[in-house]
C-alpha cells in the first residue's frame, strides 16, 4: 500500500553495495545495445531429459548448467539476466548524462543523481552525518507522546518503516475515489512469520537479526552494552507487531484489508497518536473517512506505544531510521546492511558493483525520467503496435473461453465479458511522462537526493487525495522486466523492458513468441479473473458479481490447482504454500491456454513446418517454458516460499503443461507420466 506501507528495507529493492567484497566480480563495461538472445534457445535444452517426465528440466537444463548464479545475486533467471542487461545499457546512458555539457532537464536529473551515487569517497567522508540531526531529535524524546509525534515526522521525511504506514490509494469499493489508507508496517524482517516460527532456522535468523540491529546501533555511536539491550527491545516490539498482523495469505483477501472508518474511529483504535496532527504533517487535505487495512494491528501499535519503555520506543525509531538510511551512508553502514539482508537472508556472497547500485537507484527514484531515455532507444512504435495486436487477440480468446464455459451461468458471463471489454491495455510506457521539474537533484549530495526524491514522491501521492483517479498512471518504470494487472484500475501493464529478446522478438516465428510473451499477456489478463481479481468488477470496484453457484464452481476448480501445487517441494521440506500462490498459478495456466488459442487463430491456414526438429506446437511450449529458466540459492528459496505469491520456476512450467492436453499431444506423452496430471485442472 503505497510508498510508506512497505515493510521491506530499501536494500531488498536493489543493489546496495559500495563495491565488490569477497568474490571478485568480472569487469564489465556499459552496453551500447541490449544483447540479443533467441526466444527459443536450443543450447538451453537438456535433451537427455524426457519432456514428458520433466518438461522444465528438458527446456531449461542446459541454461541452468551454463548460467550459474553470479556472486552478487540471490537468484539468476532469464528475466533477471535481461534486467541486468537493461541496467547495463542504462548505465551507459547515465555515464553520458552525468558529464554531458548540453543536457535536457531530464538528463540533468538522472545524470546528477547517478553521479552523486557513484561518488563513494564523498559519501564515505560524510560518514553518518546525513542522519545525525534526525538521530539527535530522537535522542531528545523523553515521553510517550513525543515518541508518537516522532512517527509522523519520520513518515514525512524518511523512506523507512515505523510502526505502520500511510498513503493515498483507490477506494476498493469506489475505484473512482482516492482515499487515505493506513496499514501494517514496522518490521525489519520480511514477514510476520519470521518472528513467530519456532524451528531452528527461524530461531537462528532472529539471533542474526538482533546482531545486525546491535551492529547498526553501535556504528551510530551507542556503547556495545546499550546497543545489545536496545536490539533485544527492538525485537520485542517487532514481535508484538508481527503477532497483531494478518498472515500473507489473509492479506490476499481484499475484504480482510478493507475497513472504512472515521478519524475518530481510528483514534479509538490507537488513541496514543494525534491523528489530526499526524495527517497534517503528511500534507493530507481534508477527508472524512479512511481505510484502516488491519484494525487489530493498530491495536497492537497502541499497546506498544503505551506499554513499552520510552527508551525502547526511542531505540526502535532510531534503528528504523538507520536501517532505511544505511544504503545511502558510508561504507560500514552499507556493508552491515548488505551482510544481513543480502548475505545472511538471501545467501548472496558478494556486493554488486557500484554501477548496479546507482543505476538501480535512478530507476527506482526517477524511473519515468530514466524511462524516457530507455524508450527512445529501445522501443519502436512498430513494437508497440505488434504487442497491442497480440494482446487484443488474447483478449478475444478469453471472450471465447468465457462464452464456452459450461460451469458459469449466463448472468455471470455477462458481467465477466463486461469486465473483459473494459480492461485497458497499457504497453511500453506512459502516455504522459511524470513531471520532475520541482525535484532538486544535486551531483554532490547522494543522501540528500534520496531524501528529496522520497519527499517528492510522497507529496505526489498525498496530493492525489480528493482528485480524480489518474487512469494513465503506471506502477512500474519502462525499463522494468516485469508486467502486472491492477484490479482497481482494471488494466494490464507491459513495460518496454519486458518486450525485448529473449522474451519477445518480432523477427522470430510466432510459435515461441506466443508461447513466451503471449502467455505473459494471457497471465496478466487471467489475473482479472483469478481468486483475487474476480472479486472486482469492470470499474475496478470490490463487488460480488457472481451467482453463488458460479462462485462455488470457481472455487472447486481453483482448489484442484491448489491441491496440485501444494505437492511441490520448494527447498528442504518446505512445500509451496498454494493458498499464497494460487492466483499466480491460475494465471500461469489460463495465460498459456489463452496464448495457445490466440496463436492457433493467428496461424490458421498457414502451413507451419518443423524447425530444428521441433513441430510448431512443440516450439510454442518450449518458448513458453524458457522464460522461466532459473537458478536460486536455497536461502532465497526459503524467503520466497514464505513471502512470494509466485511458485518457483519448475512448478510454473510443469504445473501448467501437465494440465494441458495440447501439450500431451504435442510431445505424445502417455498416461502415468509426470507431465500428465490426473485430474487435469482447468479454471478458464
Amino acid at each position: 500500500m503505497k510508498l510508506k506501507m512497505a515493510a521491506a528495507v530499501l536494500s531488498l529493492l536493489g543493489g546496495v553495495g559500495a563495491g565488490a567484497q569477497g568474490t571478485v566480480l568480472p569487469v564489465v563495461q556499459p552496453l551500447s545495445a541490449i544483447p540479443f538472445s533467441p526466444v527459443l534457445d536450443l543450447t538451453s535444452l537438456d535433451k537427455t531429459v524426457d519432456p514428458c517426465v520433466d518438461f522444465y528440466k528438458f527446456s531449461c537444463g542446459g541454461w541452468m548448467k551454463k548460467n550459474p548464479i553470479p556472486a552478487d545475486q540471490a537468484s539468476w533467471s532469464v528475466y533477471h539476466k535481461l534486467a541486468i542487461d537493461n541496467q547495463q545499457f542504462l548505465w551507459g546512458i547515465l555515464k553520458d548524462d552525468a558529464v554531458a555539457k548540453d543536457r535536457t532537464p531530464v538528463q540533468q536529473k538522472v545524470g546528477d543523481y547517478y553521479a552523486a551515487c557513484m561518488n563513494t569517497p564523498a559519501i564515505d567522508a560524510l560518514g553518518m552525518k546525513p542522519v545525525e540531526a534526525g538521530l539527535a531529535r530522537l535522542d531528545m524524546i523523553t515521553t510517550r507522546e513525543q515518541a508518537a509525534h516522532a512517527i509522523a515526522t519520520l513518515h514525512h521525511n524518511v523512506a523507512g518503516s515505523f510502526f505502520f504506514g500511510s498513503g493515498v490509494g483507490q477506494d476498493a469499493v469506489d475505484s473512482s475515489t482516492e482515499i487515505v489508507e493506513v496499514g501494517a508496517g514496522g518490521l525489519g524482517l520480511p514477514d510476520r512469520d519470521y518472528y513467530l516460527k519456532t524451528d531452528a532456522k527461524s530461531v537462528k535468523l532472529r539471533e542474526q537479526y538482533v546482531a545486525y540491529v546491535q551492529q547498526l546501533m553501535t556504528l551510530a555511536g551507542e556503547p556495545s552494552e546499550k546497543a545489545s539491550a536496545d536490539a533485544k527491545a527492538i525485537l520485542t516490539i517487532e514481535t508484538a507487531l508481527a503477532t497483531g498482523s494478518l498472515t500473507v495469505v489473509e492479506r490476499r483477501d481484499p475484504h480482510k484489508i478493507y475497513h472504512m472508518m472515521t478519524l475518530a474511529e481510528l483514534g479509538g483504535l490507537a488513541p496514543g497518536i494525534d491523528w489530526a496532527g499526524y495527517f497534517k504533517t503528511q500534507g493530507a487535505g481534508a477527508f472524512t473517512k479512511l481505510n484502516v487495512s488491519q484494525p487489530e494491528f493498530m491495536k497492537a501499535v497502541q499497546a506498544e506505544l503505551m506499554t513499552e519503555p520510552v527508551e525502547a520506543l526511542k531505540a526502535y525509531l532510531k534503528f528504523h531510521m538507520l536501517t532505511a538510511a544505511a544504503p545511502y551512508l558510508s561504507h560500514p553502514f552499507v556493508q552491515a546492511n548488505f551482510d544481513f539482508y543480502s548475505k545472511t537472508l538471501r545467501g548472496v556472497p558478494t556486493m554488486p558493483a557500484r554501477w548496479k547500485t546507482c543505476t538501480g537507484g535512478v530507476d527506482r527514484m526517477l524511473g519515468e525520467a530514466l524511462g524516457q531515455e530507455f524508450v527512445r532507444r529501445t522501443f519502436s512504435s512498430e513494437m508497440k503496435a505488434k504487442t497491442r495486436t497480440m494482446t487484443e487477440q488474447i483478449e478475444a480468446a478469453m471472450k471465447g473461453e468465457i462464452e464456452g464455459l459450461d460451469w458459469m451461468s449466463p448472468e455471470t458471463k455477462v458481467e465477466a465479458e463486461r469486465k473483459l471489454h473494459a480492461i485497458r491495455n497499457k504497453i511500453g510506457y506512459p502516455d504522459t511522462w511524470r513531471d520532475y521539474s520541482t525535484l532538486e537533484v544535486k551531483p554532490d549530495d547522494y543522501a540528500g537526493d534520496a531524501v528529496r526524491a522520497y519527499r517528492f514522491e510522497d507529496a505526489r501521492n498525498w496530493n492525489k487525495l480528493g482528485k480524480p483517479v489518474d487512469l494513465t498512471e503506471w506502477g512500474m518504470t519502462p525499463p522494468t522486466v516485469n508486467a502486472y494487472f491492477n484490479p482497481q484500475m482494471n488494466d494490464i501493464n507491459f513495460p518496454a523492458g519486458v518486450l525485448q529478446p529473449p522474451l519477445y522478438d518480432a523477427k522470430e516465428d510466432d510459435a515461441p513468441n506466443y508461447g513466451n510473451t503471449g502467455a505473459t499477456i494471457g497471465h496478466e489478463l487471467t489475473h482479472a479473473f483469478d481468486d483475487e481479481g474476480r472479486q472486482f468488477d469492470d470499474k475496478g470496484n470490490l463487488r460480488d458479481w457472481w451467482t453463488a453457484a458460479d462462485a462455488k464452481g470457481f472455487e472447486q476448480r481453483i482448489q484442484c490447482v491448489r491441491d496440485q501445487y501444494a505437492g511441490y517441494v520448494v527447498v528442504d521440506d518446505i512445500h509451496i504454500n498454494s493458498k499464497l500462490t494460487s492466483g499466480e498459478d491460475v494465471a500461469d495456466l489460463g495465460g498459456t491456454l489463452l496464448a495457445y488459442i490466440a496463436w492457433k487463430k493467428e496461424t490458421a491456414g498457414q502451413k507451419l513446418m518443423p524447425i530444428n526438429g521441433f513441430t510448431p506446437d512443440q516450439r510454442f511450449f518450449v518458448g513458453m517454458a524458457q522464460w522461466a529458466c532459473e537458478n536460486e540459492r536455497p536461502e532465497n528459496l526459503r524467503v520466497s516460499a514464505a513471502t512470494d505469491p509466485h511458485s518457483p520456476g519448475f512448478a510454473r512450467i510443469n504445473g501448467v503443461v501437465s494440465n494441458m492436453p495440447e501439450f500431451k499431444n504435442a510431445f505424445q506423452c502417455k498416461a502415468g507420466q509426470a507431465m500428465v496430471h490426473v485430474p487435469a485442472c482447468r479454471v478458464w
